[in-house]
């Protein structure tokens, strides 16, 4: 998945701490390609956490869902010139794991 829909395939990327919409180029479960994931960003600590609550596929309707943005190996570690409220990332696109059934 993309983790801004406004920032598809930049290197590096800027999330801010806040909503966010990301963007799924591949399948999860039920939801298909182009499903819209939104949530929330927290930039404060080492590594960036996103988590999600609703999913808006593109022509269903909209799913509550819980799940979170991840990587191996320390890659939503930020950079460490990041400012406050801010995360500088290597890539745009990580892998987004659902941690509650879809309800």
């Amino acid at each position: 998945m993309e983790l801004d829909a406004n920032q598809i395939d930049a290197r590096p990327i800027t999330l801010y701490d806040g909503p966010v919409e990301s963007f799924l180029d591949g399948s999860l479960g039920t939801l298909d390609p182009g499903t819209r994931l939104y949530g929330r960003v927290w930039t404060s600590g080492p590594q960036v956490v996103v988590r999600y609550y609703e999913a808006r596929p593109p022509r269903a309707d909209t799913v509550p869902i819980c799940a979170v943005a991840r990587l191996g190996a320390n890659q939503l570690k930020k950079h460490p010139e990041s400012k406050p409220g801010t995360a500088i990332l290597d890539y745009s696109g990580a892998s987004v794991f659902v941690v509650d059934s879809f309800r």
